[in-house]
């Protein structure tokens, strides 16, 4: 997958990068990218595909909660396929190799987007109308998502991983979310990841922590 840079993005990115709002900090990272195989990205395709066709062959058609239906359309796995490559982008130093494709993604709506956007963004959405006069931060990144993936002409997913294997939860992480816009005509797909965590929790564990004076001391006691 080739990474694409848009200025409407970093700059969008550079407000999400960290956003301190005192008991709590919002980041946010807006990430597009072409749908071109590079480095490991065809062995990681034959592996996930071949996964979905084992899942094909184990799968009851009497099972309504199957997702069968969306597996038989080959472009429906290549888009899945697309969207687990571009979790590897994202975040590079994960490995999505037990994510199952099928399990992980639902398709939804903007409608839905804008109301999570809405629900969970709003102290951002603020800071964002009191630094800048350009539109609301959710006509922004409208406008820059339409710019890269043709909003009209997407899919759009979002990742709903594991509790116990998501990439996206961190220290004192209270909620985190992932969209993915998908178009495959263009084929490009942009990233959404936005999430919260407390400041109190980090701060909690720098008090745990041995200050590092006291590190120094320890370690002048050992013979090295």
């Amino acid at each position: 997958m080739k990474f694409l840079e848009y200025t409407n993005l970093d700059s969008l990115n550079v407000f999400m990068g960290e956003l301190n709002l005192g008991e709590r900090t919002i980041k946010g990272c807006l990430e597009a990218y072409s749908c071109k195989h590079a480095g490991t990205d065809k062995r990681l395709s034959l592996s996930l595909e071949n996964e979905m066709l084992d899942y094909l062959g184990k799968s009851s058609d009497t099972d309504s909660s199957s997702p069968v239906d969306l597996l038989l359309s080959r472009s429906s796995r290549k888009a899945l396929i697309y969207l687990v490559l571009i979790l590897y982008q994202m975040y590079p130093d994960y490995d999505f190799s037990a994510v199952k494709a099928h399990q992980f993604f639902s398709e939804e709506s903007w409608d839905t987007f804008k109301q999570i956007f809405n629900n969970y963004m709003s102290e951002a959405s603020k800071e964002w109308a009191e630094r800048n006069e350009d539109g609301s931060l959710l006509e922004v990144i409208y406008k820059a998502l339409d710019e890269v993936v043709k909003l009209a002409e997407c899919e759009i997913y979002v990742y709903n991983p594991n509790p116990n294997a998501d990439p996206f939860l961190e220290e004192g992480a209270i909620w985190s979310f992932c969209f993915l816009f998908y178009n495959r005509k263009l084929k490009r797909v942009a990233g959404f990841r936005f999430c919260c965590t407390s400041n109190l929790a980090s701060d909690a564990f720098l008090a745990d922590s041995p200050p590092y004076g006291e590190d120094e001391e320890i370690f002048d006691d050992m013979d090295m």
